[in-house]
């Protein structure tokens, strides 16, 4: 069997077979030579990155909005009727409008670039890395460098760097919903399927992007980059056009809107005023037209990009105290426009996380606060504080306790009597 069909479906192979064609020793693992000598020809361990957007580009982005347009036609509109009027003084309205676009673009970018930065460190923070044996020793070495070939050890905890072949398990689970959706972890064990299967039901196989919640293992990596599974969701979302947001939509058909009565109100002006007035000269003319101008600049609000840059940017500000990085100002609204999210379980958009939330014993219910697995929160009986049984409290506790006593002896009576009848 050949390297390429080995690749192409591993679930399917043997794993002594899967070992011998990728030239790895299941006990030894790959030689650190040739580990190197592979990376140089794969490749890193990482996911295609989109290549990075020039600085210029970015401050042009911040502009691409009709409502900066219908501004800066404004602004083009103010000039040129200073230079007719003989540029007398300062041409206010144009200086006074382009402030409000540069300032509007420099909060954008400004906003964008923080973003962008507090992405990248926490990229750099939550660095991946992996256990591997190679030259008979099990060593740890970033993801990025792990190459088809390596020998994978997995435990407790330890997020899966690559895709690879099973060669070892004892009591094995991994979490997979970041593939499949499924909120319970799959129990994985060393078998070799005999046809091929859907990627929640290769229980021979483990993938990047996934995470070890109990058990150990050994697996032979098989795909790295974007040659694993999550590589070929990453492509497919490469594919994907961005929309732009409602926010987005509502200020292009404003400013449609807008520009569309700004011509037509300067227009009406102008043609009114030509019909009305004995207009002789070239000068006069020149004085009609600049006071169909005067009404179209006028017209244009020149502080509404400004007032939605500054509101976005708080909501960004707000979104960052609650742990939530937002690159681009405009995304902020997006989700507050959401009117329904469909969701088929549990762990899908949740943290997967149980909460004990009331514990029944023999002694009475105990209501328990907190949320998740973070060690916080409070005993209390039916929202009431714990204590010694004193009281009212205690009165009420040991009627519960006695009530609970009576429900127990009352089941098992129950259950003693179904058994005899059955018997008879």
């Amino acid at each position: 069997m050949t390297r390429t069909e080995v690749l192409d479906d591993p679930s399917v192979v043997a794993v002594e077979d899967v070992a011998e064609a990728l030239g790895t020793d299941l006990r030894a693992g790959l030689t650190s030579a040739e580990a190197a000598s592979r990376l140089g020809e794969d490749g890193p361990n990482q996911l295609r990155a989109a290549p990075p957007v020039p600085t210029w580009r970015k401050i042009l982005a911040q502009f691409q909005d009709p409502l900066i347009y219908l501004l800066l036609g404004a602004v083009v509109i103010s000039v040129v009727a200073w230079v007719i009027e003989g540029r007398a003084g300062w041409p206010v309205d144009a200086l006074v409008i382009a402030a409000v676009v540069v300032l509007n673009a420099v909060l954008g970018y400004v906003q964008q670039a923080k973003a962008e930065s507090a992405v990248a460190a926490l990229q750099h923070m939550t660095a991946i890395t992996s256990a591997v044996i190679r030259d008979g020793q099990v060593i740890r070495v970033p993801s990025d460098e792990l190459v088809r070939g390596d020998l994978l050890v997995l435990s407790e905890g330890e997020a899966v760097g690559a895709d690879g072949r099973l060669c070892q398990a004892a009591a094995l689970k991994i979490q997979e919903s970041s593939l499949t959706g499924e909120s319970e972890a799959v129990q994985k064990e060393v078998i070799t399927l005999s046809a091929p299967a859907a990627l929640g039901d290769q229980r021979g196989m483990v993938f990047k992007g996934t995470a070890v919640v109990q058990g150990t293992g050994q697996a032979v990596v098989t795909a790295t980059g974007m040659d694993t599974e999550m590589g070929a969701i990453a492509e497919m979302l490469e594919a994907t056009q961005e929309e732009p947001t409602p926010l987005q939509k509502e200020v292009g058909r404003i400013g449609r809107m807008l520009g569309i009565a700004v011509i037509i109100i300067a227009v009406v002006v102008v043609l009114t005023v030509f019909l009305i007035s004995d207009i002789r000269t070239a000068a006069d003319a020149v004085t009609v037209l600049l006071l169909g101008v005067s009404l179209a600049v006028a017209a244009v609000p020149e502080g509404l990009p400004a007032i939605l840059s500054v509101v976005l940017a708080l909501g960004v500000q707000r979104m960052a105290k609650q742990k939530a990085i937002v690159k681009k100002l405009s995304s902020v609204e997006t989700l507050g426009s959401a009117s329904v999210i469909a969701s088929d379980k549990t762990g899908t958009l949740t943290k997967s996380e149980m909460t004990i939330e009331r514990v029944i014993t023999a002694s009475g219910n105990t209501y328990i606060t907190g949320v998740g697995y973070t060690p916080v929160g409070r005993g209390h009986p039916r929202g009431g504080r714990l204590d010694r049984g004193s009281g009212e409290s205690g009165k009420r506790g040991g009627a519960e306790r006695r009530q609970f006593g009576q429900q127990c002896r009352a089941t098992r009576v129950r259950r003693q009597m179904a058994y005899r009848r059955r018997s008879d």
